[in-house]
């Protein structure tokens, strides 16, 4: 009876290990998907802060003609005159999203792991798991340290096997959350940026409103 109450509690704590494995991977998973809408979302600020430096450079060029128009002579010169050469609007960032090392880094470390997230989420498990087959297990604990009737044993190497799985896939989920937290930091200096030019940008259209008028 007592031999049979430990091989049910062990069988107990292997599942109960084997489902907290599962949540941390599903939490992997959510994380990069996260991340990977993130990277999105930095592609979107930076094309945002382009335009707005194309129409910044725009309505310089026309704040410039409406000033030569002012008098007939400034027209004529500018007229024959040959046409400035357009400064090209500051360049912020690549064409594609580059997020910061940190969360490229966790990104990809944690899509290296997606198979064994694959072969351990509880809805896609196999009927001949190693959970449910004592024997399954194995660990790189030496087996002189385990019980030596083999159904115990392989709970026990199966319970360590899942605490290292966990260890190592908290620290992938870590380094995720690190490399998250960089990351939307950066994009704040982004929006920080873009309000400043757009804050900008609008007060010169109205000055330019105002001399459009006055013509």
């Amino acid at each position: 009876a007592l031999r049979q109450e430990v091989l049910r509690r062990a069988e107990a704590t292997a599942s109960s290990t084997g489902r907290s494995l599962s949540l941390m991977y599903e939490s992997e998973r959510i994380g990069v998907a996260s991340s990977e809408e993130l990277i999105r979302q930095r592609g979107a600020l930076e094309r945002t802060e382009k335009m707005v430096d194309k129409m910044e450079q725009d309505l310089k060029a026309s704040q410039k003609h409406i000033s030569s128009i002012k008098s007939v002579f400034g027209g004529l010169v500018n007229y024959f005159r040959a046409k400035p050469a357009e400064t090209p609007p500051q360049q912020n960032g690549t064409l594609a999203p580059q997020p910061n090392s940190r969360l490229k880094e966790a990104i990809s470390s944690s899509k290296d792991q997606e198979a064994q997230y694959q072969a351990s989420h509880p809805n896609l498990r196999r009927l001949h798991d190693s959970d449910s087959v004592p024997g399954g297990a194995s660990s790189a604990v030496s087996t002189e340290a385990y019980p030596k009737n083999p159904h115990l044993r392989a709970y026990h190497q199966k319970i360590d096997s899942n605490l290292d799985e966990l260890s190592v896939g908290l620290g992938r989920l870590k380094d995720i959350a690190l490399g998250m937290q960089t990351e939307i930091e950066e994009q704040d200096d982004i929006l920080d940026r873009l309000t400043t030019k757009v804050d900008k940008l609008d007060v010169n259209i109205k000055s330019t409103e105002k001399k459009v008028r006055q013509l």
